[in-house]
């Protein structure tokens, strides 16, 4: 709402905001707080936006110098003093002409103000008393008496790009939390810490799991043994699943023609697929950023018929990334990642029955790995920009339109979030809690009436007339690497189990013993138990100190005692001496 002078008037009692919008407005206008305060200290700084985001907010600034840790503590009392000054935040709309005079010196805003009258979209710039002034579309609070002082913290310096263009100058981000009250923030800062702890990148090193080496490039994990074998358990399960649901396996190349890219409209709408490889006298090829593609390229070099529908394929394979160095993260962000991805070719009139078998197997796979809360996105289409997609409209309101009837008849928490369709049809995205509460989406069900056209793919009916099928395209971890990166962070590396790549290490005390443990090793092989044996010429305590920082879910110790009773001493994680027991009695405990 605004008067006749163009100033924006707050709202009136009956259009109180809720609590999430509130909270939204007091850390944006942190934001803008928080770069009245670095132009305090560094007149000449430039500025770049300063958006509310999950939990705080952040402002983006081109500085003559590097920031401190002081630098930032000198920024949160300079605030805070501002806070205390009840300074009212009044906004209004402007003309190019007057907000390009208001940022004469501000080239990062003269910039916007040209993107904003390009695309004809109103500018207005709000004010925080008499001591700064920013082009903003608004949500703030009335006043900085509403903010409280103990509620907010800056928390970090990163590097970012102006409009996150590499080509672009990196300017300096200023990262900040913020919280109605001061033991939310609190609660909030000690997860912090406990996500440091639990941080996969750096459990992924104490435990041996995977390594990142320069020699072969950011994003592309090497793993471990004790790694291999935790994407294999992980990938094993899965797939045994799967099988058991009647999904048959397939296998596909790494690389392909462009040709095929340019079938799928990848190569048009797509924008992470890799250079091609330039061979003399062929075509171009690429490495795969997707596997539909070839699986329906596999369906297509046969006949089908209506009996055969719907056929099931599966295929753990790997796609390859032109992600951002600088979003590359441990195994969350990577280049190389590892899919468990399925096709099904169905009648239209099977189509429930299968999203329905996918979302049997979806939760019993969740509930294994103890993720139990989650909700769903519905992911449509943007109406507003329909060159994004492939297909007709009425195809994607019907194909939306059956998602959202699934998971209303399951009773799940749900939300329509326009515009994050893939461009070939809408889908269903898992959001899952971890155990401290971080959200994460995980799998994937995209309902894809599209692509099958574009490949020209048939079957033939009852009547013997040729009939496009409908795909429905699912992954259940989404990416095994992203899904171990989660994992590890959820169990802290203290992995249940069935899922330890090492789930018995067996500590001998002298020499003597080391042909018991052996035989009590291959006892435990045969039972597919993942044992190791560390007979080192080391005290006792110090081996039982470093399998229990391996976070070994069982430790076998074999003394002189143990040998002369055939018996092992058994150490529990989390429980501690368990005392001697038979082998037997060990791997009904075990089990």
């Amino acid at each position: 709402m605004k008067n006749s002078n163009g100033v924006l008037k707050q709202k009136k009692s009956h259009e109180l905001l809720n609590p999430q919008k509130k909270l939204g407005n007091t850390r944006h206008s942190l934001a803008h707080l928080l770069a009245a305060a670095v132009l305090k200290k560094f007149p000449n700084a430039k500025l770049g936006i300063g958006p509310a985001i999950e939990t705080g907010f952040y402002y983006d600034f081109l500085l003559p110098r590097q920031l401190t840790s002081g630098d930032l503590k000198d920024f949160e009392e300079t605030m805070r003093t501002m806070i205390l000054e009840c300074l009212r935040f009044t906004g209004k709309k402007v003309t190019p002409v007057l907000a390009k005079k208001l940022f004469k010196d501000q080239k990062f805003k003269l910039e916007l103000i040209s993107d904003f009258t390009k695309e004809k979209k109103p500018l207005t710039v709000y004010s925080t008393g008499n001591i700064f002034m920013d082009l903003c579309r608004g949500g703030h609070v009335k006043n900085t008496s509403e903010i409280n002082p103990d509620a907010f913290r800056l928390t970090h310096i990163a590097g970012a790009y102006w409009k996150g263009n590499e080509k672009n100058p990196q300017l300096t981000r200023i990262y900040g939390v913020a919280f109605d009250s001061k033991k939310e923030l609190e609660d909030y800062l000690m997860k912090q810490e406990e996500a440091k702890k639990r941080d996969h990148r750096r459990l992924g090193k104490d435990l041996s799991l995977f390594a990142i080496a320069d020699e072969i490039g950011p994003g592309l994990p090497l793993f471990y043994p004790k790694g291999a074998i935790l994407r294999r358990t992980v990938e094993n399960f899965i797939q045994d699943l799967q099988e058991k649901n009647g999904y048959e396996p397939i296998w596909i190349p790494h690389i392909t023609k462009g040709e095929l890219y340019k079938i799928s409209g990848h190569l048009d709408k797509y924008d992470a697929m890799y250079p091609p490889m330039k061979l003399k006298g062929e075509a171009e090829y690429y490495l795969k950023p997707m596997n539909c593609p070839h699986f329906m390229m596999l369906y297509r070099t046969r006949a089908h018929s209506y009996r055969e529908l719907p056929i099931r394929w599966t295929a753990t394979t790997t796609v390859y990334r032109l992600e951002k160095s600088g979003e590359l993260s441990g195994l969350t962000r990577v280049r190389s990642l590892t899919q468990d991805d399925c096709h099904v070719f169905a009648k239209a009139d099977q189509i429930e029955n299968e999203i329905n078998l996918m979302l049997d197997m979806l939760e019993k796979v969740y509930g294994a790995f103890g993720f139990n809360d989650f909700r769903v996105h519905i992911s449509t289409h943007d109406p507003k920009d329909i060159k994004k997609y492939i297909g007709e409209r009425k195809i994607w309101k019907q194909s939306e339109k059956i998602l959202e009837n699934l998971i209303q008849k399951r009773s799940w928490s749900f939300e329509i979030v326009p515009g994050e369709a893939a461009f070939y049809g809408p889908k269903l995205d898992f959001i899952f809690k971890d155990v401290l509460g971080r959200e994460w989406q995980l799998s994937t069900i995209q309902l894809d009436m599209n692509l099958p056209k574009r490949f020209e793919l048939e079957y033939t009916d009852e009547n013997g007339k040729r009939k496009e099928p409908i795909v429905i395209h699912r992954a259940i971890l989404g990416s095994t690497e992203r899904f171990l990166g989660i994992i590890v962070e959820h169990f802290a590396g203290a992995f249940p189990f069935w899922l330890a790549p090492v789930q018995v290490s067996i500590l001998t005390i002298n020499e003597k013993t080391f042909p018991f443990a052996k035989g009590i090793e291959r006892e435990l092989r045969k039972s597919e138990i993942r044992v190791e044996i560390d007979s080192r010429n080391e005290t006792i305590g110090k081996k039982i100190r470093e399998a229990e920082m391996q976070k070994v879910p069982f430790i076998l110790i074999i003394g002189d005692k143990e040998v002369a009773a055939n018996k092992v001493a058994v150490r529990e994680r989390g429980k501690g001496d368990l005392g001697q027991k038979t082998l037997e009695e060990f791997l009904k405990i075990a089990k």
